[in-house]
């Protein structure tokens, strides 16, 4: 975004438990904590509520997966009839909603610099829609992010972390996802956090480290990097200090790792982060040996206990040549997956190891991994292959890595159906034929919210998907062209976790 399987049981039967505010949020958080009371949750009568059809298809030894629309750009709310659901839905969380049955579906749009707040009742059917964040409050493009809660991340409210990510001086906003709109305040950056091109700042779950809160930020930079603030309190995002990972050999170069090898890496503090520029900052990485990566665009952590949230995985998109087919020296081309496991004991001490390399089958496998959503078995690693290399072989995909067996199965694809002309016509106004014009933004699980085992919402970026009548529906001044984008927001059954 650098320019975001198990049996299907039926809805009569399912019954999962609940946690009466539980939240689903980017990156797949676990939507409850071992030590919270639950209820039963109600079953959404989950169906297609968009008139846009999915995007989205199952590929296969993946049949049994069922997709329905949430919500597409061409949905007129009955609640809100000029709100438009805006391009490129990419970070995101849903919250159950305290005055109502109902829930609340929070998304960054990234070329709009923008986040919308959408109602949905009680089966997730869309009822209403506003902005919270315009282009003028988002400045930058927003684009991964995580919804921090009581629940999870022992945070005293929720608070929606969005990422900016145009350059070295962006910075990372806290958003109150209940607060009454207020879309054009771009006073809600958090200095503490420093300054960087980020994708997203996401908080290990609060029984990883008691007491702490333990941010990790990645940077979507060709020399980007894996950074961490670390507070002595829970839910404080002004006091802690701000680390960024090396390896203890000080070798700072990508491609001195292979798959196979564990490196030992440790996070090294940074000096005068409030007062710092993102130049300055970036000039410390550099003297502080930093571990150079090619584009850290997502973060998540493994979810099933306390211990398992210390088990961190992260991508590397990867970048080429101008030519789209030779490698820079030092750095990952077709991308990676990170697996960095933090001591039980120091969060600033760890084991780094390369969990998949889209280079063991050069466009085969995984090409620019972007988004991830992390499970307790599964890592499902979502693609950005709009760097358009000469040799990938696929459309986007979203692949499914085994953490027990190093599997990797494609699972979903972006369905373009080239071969329909009214369909092309709709969603392909340009005719573009290039493989992957299409990326995914955020995947997460809603389960406990919906009341259905194995349930997760996609977001998907259709980029040949335009109309004038998309352009600008955020309301702000400062990003008027480009953003011209249809969005979908679709909810995938059966995903194994």
């Amino acid at each position: 975004m650098n320019k975001h399987l198990s049996t299907k049981r039926t809805l009569a039967t399912a019954v999962v438990l609940f946690v009466a505010s539980a939240v689903a949020i980017t990156a797949c958080k676990k939507n409850k904590t071992e030590d919270t009371p639950v209820t039963p949750a109600p079953v959404a009568q989950l169906q297609n509520f968009s008139v846009n059809p999915s995007l989205l298809k199952a590929m296969p030894g993946f049949e049994t997966l069922a997709i329905t629309t949430l919500i597409s750009s061409d949905d007129v709310l009955a609640g809100s009839p000029n709100f438009v659901f805006g391009a490129q839905p990419d970070g995101a969380g849903i919250i159950k909603d305290p005055a109502s049955d109902g829930f609340i579906m929070i998304n960054n749009h990234e070329i709009l610099q923008s986040v919308s707040r959408v109602y949905l009742d009680k089966n997730f059917k869309p009822t209403k829609g506003e902005y919270i964040v315009d282009s003028d409050g988002g400045m930058t493009r927003l684009c991964s992010a995580t919804m921090a809660t009581p629940e999870e991340h022992g945070f005293a409210k929720p608070v929606f972390l969005t990422a900016g990510e145009s350059g070295v001086e962006s910075m990372i906003h806290a958003i109150d996802p209940l607060a009454t709109a207020d879309k054009k305040n771009n006073q809600r950056t958090v200095a503490a956090l420093g300054r960087w091109s980020a994708e997203n700042a996401v908080p290990l779950p609060k029984g990883s480290y008691p007491g702490k809160s333990v941010i990790l930020i990645g940077e979507d930079e060709s020399d980007g990097q894996l950074a961490m603030y670390v507070s002595n309190t829970q839910g404080d995002l002004q006091n802690g200090k701000l680390y960024v990972m090396k390896r203890t050999n000080n070798d700072p170069v990508e491609t001195s790792m292979s798959k196979g090898t564990s490196y030992d890496v440790e996070f090294v503090e940074l000096d005068n982060v409030k007062t710092s520029t993102g130049a300055q900052l970036q000039q410390q990485t550099v003297d502080k040996k930093a571990l150079m990566l090619a584009r850290v665009e997502d973060i998540d952590y493994r979810k099933g206990s306390a211990a398992n949230g210390r088990e961190v995985y992260f991508t590397a998109t990867g970048v080429s040549q101008a030519d789209k087919v030779t490698p820079v020296s030092g750095k990952t081309m077709w991308g990676r997956v990170y697996k960095l496991v933090l001591d039980a004991n120091d969060p600033l001490k760890g084991k780094l190891e390369v969990a998949v390399d889209g280079n063991d089958n050069p466009g085969n496998s995984i090409v620019n991994p972007d988004n991830l959503c992390v499970t307790e078995n599964f890592v499902y690693i979502q693609e950005d292959g709009d760097s358009f290399y000469t040799n990938n072989k696929h459309d986007g995909t979203i692949w499914q890595f085994g953490m027990a067996d190093k599997s990797l199965k494609a699972m979903l694809q972006m369905n373009h159906r080239r071969t329909e002309t009214a369909f092309n016509t709709k969603y392909n106004v340009t005719n573009d034929q290039r493989l992957s014009t299409w990326e995914y933004g955020a995947m997460y699980d809603i389960s406990n919210l919906t009341g259905i085992p194995n349930t997760f919402v996609v977001n998907l970026h259709p980029h040949t998907w335009t109309d004038a009548k998309y352009r600008n529906i955020d309301g702000g001044t400062t990003r008027l062209t480009n953003n011209s984008e249809g969005g979908q927001v679709v909810i995938v059954r059966g995903v194994a976790k």
